[in-house]
Order: C-alpha cells, then structure tokens, then sequence
C-alpha cells in the first residue's frame, strides 16, 4: 500500500523565462511532517501553490492523495487545506461568519458542531462575534489555524503556523498540532523560518535554493552533516551555498526524493479559485 500523500516528480516552474522551481522530486508520507526550507525566492511559495492548484506546472507531476493536481484537483481540495498568517479573511465578516463560510464551502456535515469544537480547542469562543479586521496578529494566526482545520483536512499545509504567537501560545499550537496528526494521520507540509519549530516538528526538511532541492534529511541527521548545533546554522550554511564538511569543492545537488514512510492563479478553474479564496 503507498502510503505517500504527496508525490512530487521533477517538478519546475518558470514564469516569463525565469527560473522559479527546478527538477523538484520529493514524497510526503501520511501522518509525516515534512519542513520546506530555503531563504526568500528559493521557490517555497511557488512550489506550495502549484500543490495547492493556484499554479500550473511548467514540467514535472504532482499526485496528491492519488488524484494529478493539474487534472484531478477538484477530488481532492475538499479533503486538503492551508494556512498562513499573511492571507486575510474577509475583514468585515465576523470570525464566526468567516468559519462558518469556510465549513459549508467545504461540505462540512455539522459546521456550527465543528466550529465549536475548533473555538474551544483554539481559545477562540471569545473572539467569534468579532470582526476578523479587528484581530491582533496573534489572533489572526490562531484564526487561520481554525480555517485550516475546518474539514478535518487529511493533508495542511502551512506557512508560517506560529507567526505572531507569544512563546508560551505557540508552544501549545505546536504540541495541538502533533495531538491532530497522530490522531488522525494527517501529512503536514511545513514552511517555517523558526528553525527550531522545525527541530520539534519536522520529520524531514527539504532545502531549497535557487529553485531547486540542494539537500534533505532529518533535522538531526542534517545538523550532524554540516557540523552544527542547530538547524538555523544549517540553514545559514545552505542559504549562502555552503557545502557539508568534506565536500568543500562539490556542486550542491539537485536530490532524488527518498520514498515517503508570487504566481500567477490558473483563473480559468474554479476549483483553483475557491482555494485562493483560502
């Protein structure tokens, strides 16, 4: 049985001749967490939303759930989601009508049943008659979460998912978000400049630069490779094109997954359109 949820191969992108995802492979498993790292234009944001549907490939395949993204995307959006702290909801919608919009969007059997349940999970039943616009930054993420969380999604993926939390908060969202995937073996695809968020919650990381994957592995095994202490050097390290201790004089890779245990929107879909509305 193949367990892989995602199922990425030689995956590219360019937009007007320029490079923005090249040859990227790789597999997210179900109940894995896999982190997405690279600094700013590696090809993070471009490569989420081609998983998303928001972005057609240039070359290369993506399979999600079983189902090709570029063909099949409307089978499996309802049974995926995302989040980040950066996209707004509807500002003058309460957070109440917001999630309830989101759960009848998505089909949801007892949406006031599920929202109540996410209000209470997320600290959230004080904040539902409020108007979204009038969130703090940390109860925008904690919102965003509960959006994500709205169809108990079998894959997120999130951008950023402790931006703008207290220390103590985000520590809690991390431990949930644990609670969530071994309970219900959800794959998770993380991008995350909190390095050691990623130590806590990764169980692989993909490095991206320049577009392509130049190194993968468990953040132990990775910080062990370049003889650091901790993820944020070895993110330093591979951000400025540094090679592991040993392979001084080697080209960074483009690496072959191992099998899993701004772009412009593809407006003519409308299942594309309704995930850009997440």
């Amino acid at each position: 049985m193949n367990d892989s949820v995602i199922e990425v191969s030689h995956l590219a992108k360019s937009f007007n001749g320029t490079v923005a995802v090249r040859d990227a492979s790789f597999c997210v498993a179900r109940g894995q967490t896999v982190a997405l790292l690279g600094a700013n234009g590696a090809g993070k944001t471009t490569t989420i939303s081609m998983l998303l549907g928001l972005v057609l490939p240039s070359a290369g395949s993506i399979r999600v759930l079983g189902q090709d993204m570029v063909r099949h995307r409307h089978r499996v959006l309802p049974r995926m989601n995302f989040s980040s702290p950066y996209v707004d909801l509807p500002r003058r919608l309460t957070v109440e009508q917001n999630l309830m919009f989101f759960a009848r969007l998505y089909g949801v059997a007892a949406p006031r049943a599920r929202l109540g349940e996410l209000a209470r999970d997320l600290d959230l039943t004080g904040l539902l008659k409020k108007p979204s616009g009038q969130l703090s930054a940390g109860q925008k993420t904690r919102v965003s979460l509960a959006k994500a969380l709205i169809n108990d999604p079998e894959l997120l993926l999130l951008d950023e998912p402790t931006a703008s939390l207290d220390p103590e908060t985000a520590n809690w969202m991390r431990d949930y978000l644990k609670r969530y995937q071994a309970q219900g073996g959800c794959a998770i695809l993380l991008a995350s400049h909190n390095m050691a968020e990623v130590e806590r919650l990764a169980h692989e990381v993909l490095m991206m630069r320049q577009g392509g994957i130049v190194d993968r592995g468990a953040p132990a095994a990775l910080i062990e490779r370049y003889g650091r202490r901790d993820m944020e050097e070895v993110f330093l390290d591979i951000a400025r094109g540094a090679r592991p201790p040993g392979h001084e004089n080697a080209t960074l890779p483009v690496l072959e997954p191992r099998a899993a245990a701004s772009p412009a929107i593809d407006r003519a879909n409308p299942a594309a359109k309704a995930a850009a509305a997440r």
